[in-house]
């Protein structure tokens, strides 16, 4: 279990470093937008695709 939070911590670290850096989380091509007067509505498909297979890659590292 303290692997595991130091590895979260870690990461998380690192997303904050890029995002600092300007790499544009939540805000990559294929994400959906949609903005009206008064309403915006916001779907983040392709960051949770990207953040789903890095974090399968990472488990899979950790079982090993």
């Amino acid at each position: 279990m303290g692997k595991l939070l130091i590895i979260a911590g870690l990461a998380i670290a690192a997303i904050g470093l890029l995002m600092t850096l300007g790499v544009p989380f939540g805000r990559l091509p294929g994400d959906i937008v949609v903005r009206r007067p008064g309403f915006t509505f916001y779907f983040p498909i392709t960051t949770s695709i990207l953040l789903s297979v890095l974090l399968t890659l990472v488990f899979m590292w950790l079982r090993r």
